[in-house]
């Protein structure tokens, strides 16, 4: 049969384990949502400016060429 004693620290050990594993799957959520507030704030709206800046560019061009400048 085990030995108490190493069961004890069998025991112990697993335990360790398991918060550890509840750390790391904590920390994997927190960078997951840190990954998709980046995209929303920084990556979308400069995909929404590589559409807007070349329409401002046309309006403005358009408005100084009727202006006859």
């Amino acid at each position: 049969m085990i030995d108490p004693e190493l069961l004890a620290k069998l025991e112990e050990i697993n335990a360790k384990a398991e918060k550890a594993y509840q750390a790391a799957e904590s920390t994997r959520k927190y960078l997951f949502w840190t990954g998709v507030v980046t995209v929303a704030l920084i990556v979308l709206p400069l995909i929404g400016l590589a559409f807007a800046i070349p329409q401002f560019i046309s309006s403005y061009t358009t408005t100084l060429t009727g202006a006859g400048l």
